[in-house]
């Protein structure tokens, strides 16, 4: 649930209005993002992945932070990571909006993510927290904070 009535994306295609208020083309877009991301990790996409990060992006996970410069970079983060899941069976990912705060061209999103089996059996269970920053129409992952 969002903590200010915005992007509510469960993930599947859903939303609970987005667009509607102030931030409503902020919001569509931010949840049009997710749905990008999303959709990279089941298909594995890795440029589609990519597309969604800025530049130099920022990624925290267990207790190190890493800043990637260039795409070359990130692929080469994206590449490991999707190997990893595939190793782990995973074939299907899904998040569910934990909170959300929109104010002017910068965003904060908080998403708990389930990773799947094939058979419906959740490989992992985590929570990101989003960093985004809006460049030019588009909005971006600037930071990832992986719990």
């Amino acid at each position: 649930m969002a903590d200010d009535g915005g992007i509510e994306k469960t993930g599947d295609g859903h939303t609970n209005g987005a667009g509607s208020g102030t931030n409503g083309d902020a919001e569509e877009a931010i949840a049009q993002l997710f749905d990008d991301y999303q959709a990279g990790f089941n298909d594995y996409e890795i440029d589609r992945i990519c597309d969604c990060f800025a530049l130099p992006a920022i990624i925290w996970q267990h207790q190190k932070g890493h800043v990637f410069a260039d795409d070359e970079e990130l692929i080469e983060n994206i590449e490991a990571l999707l190997k990893a899941l595939e190793k782990e069976g995973v074939t299907h990912s899904d998040f569910q909006v934990v909170s959300s705060h929109v104010s002017g061209s910068a965003a904060l999103v908080t998403l708990d993510w389930i990773q799947e089996s094939a058979d419906g059996e959740a490989v992992f269970e985590f929570t990101c927290h989003y960093q985004l920053i809006q460049d030019g129409a588009d909005w971006v992952i600037a930071c990832v904070i992986n719990e």
